[in-house]
């Protein structure tokens, strides 16, 4: 993970009356010595018909909409301002959501993208999926997703590591994950845990299960374990992490991490997700999409460091509709 020196934070709603994305971005800008930029995407749809109700048509009304978001987001910085943090402010027609984020950190030079979501399971999982979801499937630039409101002291930090490389995970990726996780801690001033949570993978119930003998099977997991362990101690030869903060669980990734993670009392889970897409993303499925629902702590998602970008550089503008819908009675 690159030097963060600059931050984009992704505001939702400039004028919700608490703002802890904000806050805690505000609060790792000075931790890094970072300049800070609050973006907020305009997406909201206009008719053409807009142009009998405004002096300038949809263009006015469009211009008003960004200039009275832009004013609410000059307050917002203001308040960031007397803390000695310097503070951009940006707001575009764009859409879908989670392009124009992305669009706008790669074209400003950001290292970090913060936004924010509410802890706990979704009702719709569906609208996770197109907005929060997407963000992090998509960018190539680190995310931290809020979901705590309260503020960074000396926190926990769990980098959420998988030596064994399952489902053709980078192998790089797990250094990138210590690397960010040692950055964190660093600037926070806290304490930076390891996890790696492996299941044992037994050919009970296969053509071959009836040949496997207790003893075999014995071996069998103890060879999972040792491999394991070899595996763990193998990624985190260099790093400053001490063994009383090394965690090899022998559980499923995603409830090893949550589990940690609460025992812990981390306050970012950093793990990494690579983008998949079609048939092979719905078979495998993806741990970092389920424990964005189940963990109540910040979590911060990286990529390879060679990610290919694949949203388009060029911005959609408003998204313009050919006439309101007529009321029906």
């Amino acid at each position: 993970m690159r030097t963060i020196r600059r931050i984009l934070v992704a505001i939702k709603d400039p004028h919700s009356r608490s703002l802890p994305t904000v806050m805690k971005a505000a609060q790792l800008a000075r931790a890094f010595g970072a300049e800070l930029e609050l973006f907020h995407g305009l997406d909201t749809p206009l008719y053409a018909d807009t142009a009998f109700t405004a002096d300038e048509g949809y263009r006015g009304v469009a211009r008003e909409m960004r200039a009275r978001s832009l004013g609410r987001l000059e307050l917002i910085a203001d308040r960031i301002r007397v803390h000695s943090v310097k503070v951009t402010t940006a707001a575009e027609w764009d859409f879908p959501i989670f392009e124009s984020i992305v669009r706008r950190a790669v074209r400003t030079g950001a290292d970090l993208i913060v936004t924010g979501c509410r802890s706990g399971r979704r009702v719709a999982p569906m609208l996770l999926r197109l907005t929060d979801w997407e963000l992090l499937r998509l960018s190539p630039i680190p995310v931290l997703v809020v979901k705590n409101p309260h503020p960074y002291r000396h926190p926990n930090i769990l980098a959420a590591i998988d030596p064994t490389h399952v489902h053709a995970k980078p192998s790089k990726l797990d250094n990138e994950i210590l690397q960010a996780g040692a950055r964190f801690q660093s600037a926070l001033r806290g304490k930076l845990h390891a996890v790696h949570g492996y299941a044992p993978v037994l050919p009970v119930g296969t053509p071959y299960g009836s040949i496997v003998t207790a003893g075999l099977m014995d071996r069998l997991v103890s060879d999972i374990e040792k491999n394991a362990e070899t595996g763990f101690d193998r990624v985190l030869r260099k790093t400053a992490i001490p063994k009383k903060r090394r965690h090899l669980v022998n559980r499923p990734p995603r409830e090893a991490i949550e589990g940690v993670a609460r025992e812990t009392k981390s306050a970012i889970v950093v793990m990494g997700a690579v983008s998949r897409s079609g048939l092979k993303r719905m078979f495998i499925g993806n741990t970092a999409e389920s424990l964005l629902d189940a963990l109540s702590c910040d979590v911060l998602v990286v990529k390879p460091a060679h990610f290919a970008n694949r949203v388009p550089r060029a911005r959609r503008g408003i998204l313009l509709l050919a006439a309101e819908p007529a009321l029906v009675y």
